[in-house]
């Protein structure tokens, strides 16, 4: 398994969709800003998690993304395999490179090693639920609050605060407020 930027990335969006699940879809206009990354890289993830089933999508005003799971249900190991890809596959790719290099024996002594690295982190990383970590980030005092409302749709209106305002109306009242000033 290749832990990367992408990954880290892709865990935390993840992180920040499951804390607002209870507010609707995410878009990713918001946790770009609040997780400061890029809209566009932001958009090939998801394009990812989607595709396998780890989130979904809703189409306009008011859209966004929500879990494709339920919290408890998805692991740290199935998010970075969705955007990284199958872990299998580096290795294997490692392995032939490594063959076509003439390093045969080198690679014979520390495979084991790695191998057993490989599966304690995979191990590990499949013990971690998104909703423990949610759950951690709510310790931490981690506030979600509700997004303001966006003016959006054809039925929406501005509410108009009410004015009021101490100035006469008429030229009328100016003559009876300059008369009662004395």
């Amino acid at each position: 398994m290749r832990l990367s930027t992408k990954g880290r990335f892709a865990v935390t969006a993840m992180i920040d969709v499951a804390l607002r699940e209870r507010l609707g879809p995410v878009p990713l206009s918001d946790i770009a800003v609040r997780q400061q990354i890029s809209l566009s890289y932001l958009e090939q993830m998801f394009s990812k998690l989607r595709q396998h089933g780890l989130v979904e999508s809703t189409r306009g005003p008011g859209g966004g993304y929500a879990l494709g799971h339920r919290a408890d249900n998805i692991t740290v190991a199935d998010i970075i395999s969705a955007v990284e890809g199958s872990a299998g596959t580096s290795d294997d790719e490692g392995k032939r490179l490594a063959k076509n290099a003439g390093q045969d024996m080198t690679q014979e002594m520390t495979q084991d090693l790695w191998d057993s690295l490989n599966s304690r982190m995979l191990d590990y990383m499949q013990s971690i639920t998104l909703r423990s970590l949610v759950l951690g980030q709510l310790a931490k005092g981690v506030r979600v609050e509700a997004p303001a409302s966006a003016n959006r749709g054809v039925f929406k209106k501005p509410k108009l605060a009410s004015v009021q305002s101490n100035v006469p109306n008429s030229v009328f009242a100016l003559g009876r407020m300059s008369m009662s000033r004395g």
